[in-house]
């Protein structure tokens, strides 16, 4: 196994000691799972790194590496929304798109077309995990960062059905 899909798989066992850090009381947890949250941030975007400069890029490492996001992502705003943090109908916003979007891309898939990842959806990912440190560090504005990745999660929802609709004939219009 390769040092990208490696870190894919640690991003994956990160994801249930983060939630644990949140959901058990213990003194300074949230820093904790606001550090462990951050190291596996970095790792989504270095995992991706190497394979492509390295050319490590593996069936494995694509099958596993969206995954992860989602289950990095989804799984802390469900603590957060547990412990009262969060709003559900925000965490419901946020991981309805990534289920959306990911069964998309697989049906584009199946079409033979790749609907690549946008800026959009770089910027959307970079404003939730922003907000969700910003939220377990209890910082201000941290609230409004979260509904602010929420609106920006929409948008880049729309732009990826947009680009995804001129490919698999998804306009009526036609």
């Amino acid at each position: 196994m390769n040092l990208p899909t490696t870190l894919t798989i640690v991003r994956i066992v990160l994801v249930p000691v983060f939630m644990a850090l949140v959901l058990v009381k213990i003194p300074y947890g949230a820093y904790f799972a606001a550090l462990v949250f951050i190291l596996a941030a970095i790792t989504d975007g270095l995992d991706g790194y190497i394979a492509r400069s390295r050319n490590q890029v593996t069936k494995l490492g694509q099958l596993l590496d969206p995954i992860a996001d989602k289950l990095l992502i989804s799984g802390a705003l469900v603590s957060l929304v547990q412990m009262n943090l969060v709003s559900a109908w925000v965490a419901m916003i946020i991981i309805g798109r990534e289920f959306a979007v990911s069964g998309l891309r697989m049906v584009a898939v199946t079409e033979g077309i790749v609907i690549a990842a946008s800026k959009l959806g770089k910027i959307k990912t970079i404003t939730q995990i922003v907000a969700i440190v910003a939220i377990l560090l209890q910082l201000p504005g941290a609230l409004f960062l979260l509904w602010l990745a929420a609106l920006i999660t929409i948008v880049s929802a729309v732009d990826y059905f947009a680009r995804a609709g001129k490919f698999l004939n998804l306009d009526s219009s036609k």
